[in-house]
């Protein structure tokens, strides 16, 4: 039985002009993942959020659940894939996490890379370049993937 990734990309638009809690300063749905085409190659999934991790990766993040302060278009999405009753794993990392990430570390036999599992030559590319670019926008902290797992 194969597993497959779904989830979005949110941000927090111009946080950093309002400062504090605004209220405008919310979470927003940015772009589906369904339309980065992310595929599902289980090493990568291993690398980043620990599922199918046959590889001995330590995962990026694993376990987080669905940030308490998602976005509608995010809840909607999530609950739309049937929500905690039918999908697993669900966790979430920002971008200055993803860019601080040891890209060089390897799984347990020290053969594959975080990199050449997920790095920016594979199909994980255009999210990584949508993040990037948002970030360039409105800041590392205020980017952010949200994942599950079906």
């Amino acid at each position: 039985m194969s597993t497959d990734v779904s989830g979005m990309i949110e941000c927090r638009p111009w946080v950093h002009v309002w400062e504090g809690d605004d209220e405008d300063a919310g979470w927003q749905a940015a772009i589906d993942l369904f339309l980065l085409n992310t595929g599902n190659a289980y090493d990568a999934l291993a690398c980043l959020f620990g599922v199918r991790n046959s590889f001995g990766f330590r995962p990026l993040t694993e376990g987080r659940g669905l940030p308490k302060d998602a976005s509608d278009g995010l809840r909607d999405a999530f609950n739309a894939s049937g929500g905690p009753k039918d999908v697993w794993g669900t966790t979430w990392i920002s971008w200055a996490e993803l860019a601080t990430a040891n890209w060089d570390e390897t799984d347990r036999s020290g053969t594959l890379s975080r990199s050449s599992a997920a790095g920016p030559r594979t199909h994980w590319a255009p999210i990584w370049d949508v993040m990037r670019t948002l970030a360039g926008l409105h800041g590392a902290e205020h980017v952010r993937l949200v994942v599950w797992f079906d």
